[in-house]
């Protein structure tokens, strides 16, 4: 796998650009220079985490023949207070589902991502603590 990054500007706008050929935008926070432009890095971190983890949960309960309305996560990260590097020590998945879903088998979907498929969990998991909940709306 390969990404490229590209600066934009003279401050700290990127683009990034992986195999898919879709563009990703990347900045800083504007007190140290940035535009706001883009995601800043650590929370494209956890964006990654959220979709790694919910392209498996979709693919287990469609296997599961589960009827999926609306599918959401939230991901709440704590970093390392007053560090440098500042990595994330607790991570928090709130998976928020509307359908026909026995929760069962949602909650099955989400121990296999967690615990067996998702690469990113398993980038995280030797330093934050990764926690989940779930909440099903009919």
């Amino acid at each position: 796998m390969q990404v490229e990054l590209v600066r934009v500007d003279d401050g700290f706008h990127f683009e990034a650009i992986g195999k898919s050929g879709v563009t990703q935008h990347i900045d800083a926070a504007t007190d140290i220079g940035g535009h706001n432009a883009g995601a800043r890095p650590m929370e494209m971190l956890l964006m990654g985490l959220a979709g790694c983890s919910a392209i498996d949960v979709i693919l287990i309960l469609k296997k599961q023949k589960q009827v999926i309305e609306d599918f959401r996560l939230k991901v709440d990260g704590l970093r390392e207070k007053d560090a440098v590097p500042a990595p994330f020590k607790k991570i928090h998945i709130t998976y928020l589902l509307k359908g026909q879903l026995n929760a069962d088998k949602v909650k099955r979907a989400i121990d296999l991502s967690m615990d067996k498929y998702c690469s990113a969990t398993a980038q995280f998991r030797p330093s934050a603590d990764i926690t989940y909940s779930f909440e099903i709306q009919e």
